[in-house]
């Protein structure tokens, strides 16, 4: 068992459009109806869409492989990429996306740490990030991982409203106070 990351590039588009398509689908379509994921899909993980992220100078994305094999990716905001103001001092990890048949192999922690190593290389103090209040798994990871939350936002799906936590992890007040997990 091998497992190593890799910043993702322009050219990267089309497999980033796949495995978020297919780790969104698979985590939620139980959850919500056809026509909402759907219509989530087409406008989040729409090939132009994807290009327009991976070309964010404040974003940065990162596939994570297992043997090999595209396991999942994390995507991280700064400044003014940040889907929610949180201020200079903060990163936020919008997307830490890891295929079922991969779960369950540190995997989340591998992308969690890297989350953190951005973070400290760029003088961030706290790191926050969204998770669906329904998805309980995401949440206790979060907790075990030194997440707090601190308040909530909507996240649409479709023309269905819904509810994200937000859970912020902060350092000591200086940048390098982040604990590698």
């Amino acid at each position: 068992m091998t497992m190593k990351i890799r910043k993702c590039t322009l050219e990267d588009s089309i497999p980033l459009q796949k495995i978020s398509c297919d780790v969104f689908s698979e985590t939620f379509k139980h959850q919500n109806s056809p026509e909402n994921m759907e219509a989530y899909l087409n406008s989040a993980f729409n090939l132009k869409q994807v290009e327009k992220e991976l070309s964010t100078i404040c974003s940065q994305f990162f596939f994570v492989y297992f043997d090999n094999e595209i396991a999942g990716y994390l995507k991280v905001n700064t400044d003014g990429a940040q889907s929610e103001d949180m201020g200079k001092d903060a990163l936020e990890i919008e997307r830490i996306y890891i295929k079922k048949k991969f779960q369950k192999n540190g995997i989340g922690k591998l992308l969690l740490n890297k989350a953190t190593e951005i973070a400290i290389q760029h003088n961030k103090k706290k790191i926050w990030l969204g998770v669906w209040e329904k998805n309980e798994n995401a949440i206790a990871f979060y907790k075990k991982m030194g997440f707090i939350q601190t308040g909530k936002h909507p996240f649409y799906l479709g023309d269905e409203e819904q509810t994200d936590l937000i859970m912020v992890k902060h350092g000591d007040g200086s940048p390098v106070s982040f604990s590698l997990e």
